[in-house]
């Protein structure tokens, strides 16, 4: 499945990552790519704002992973722009929060590559100043699962 969705400002680009934090399911792992400045921290306050974090949430630029466990289920912010080595993210425990029971959201996903579930969700922010300062296209990918999509129900 791929969607694009275009948001023509900051706050429109926050509820997007607010209604896929909603949405998320416990061992989903989100990676998010997108040029400085392009709002992936925007999007990333928005997703934890859907789980139901309240609290301040920031890009974990110098840690590389920021652990919050104030929502429904833990949410775990990865900022691997910094990683020197992969095996660094061994040393930070990094399957535990792939394979874990919360959200794990991966901003520069593609410097580690190789560790991504193939199930991950895989979401692109880009600019384009000819269509405004505020303006965004969002390309969001997922496989579809394996039982076929559907909404949960509640059944």
């Amino acid at each position: 499945m791929k969607k694009i969705i275009e948001t023509g400002s900051w706050q429109e680009t926050f509820a997007l990552g607010e209604k896929l934090g909603q949405m998320a399911a416990p061992g989903t792992v989100v990676t998010l790519q997108g040029d400085l400045g392009a709002g992936k921290t925007v999007f990333t306050k928005g997703v934890a704002r859907g789980i139901g974090i309240c609290g301040p949430v920031t890009s974990p630029t110098f840690t590389i992973l920021q652990i919050y466990e104030e929502g429904r289920m833990p949410f775990y912010h990865f900022d691997v722009y910094r990683i020197g080595d992969i095996e660094e993210m061994d040393e930070i425990g990094y399957e535990d929060c792939f394979y874990g029971e919360g959200i794990c959201l991966i901003e520069w996903a593609d410097l580690i590559r190789e560790l991504i579930p193939e199930d991950a969700v895989r979401i692109l922010i880009e600019k384009d100043p000819e269509k405004g300062f505020d303006y965004r296209r969002i390309t969001i990918e997922a496989k579809e699962s394996k039982e076929g999509s559907h909404e949960d129900t509640g059944h």
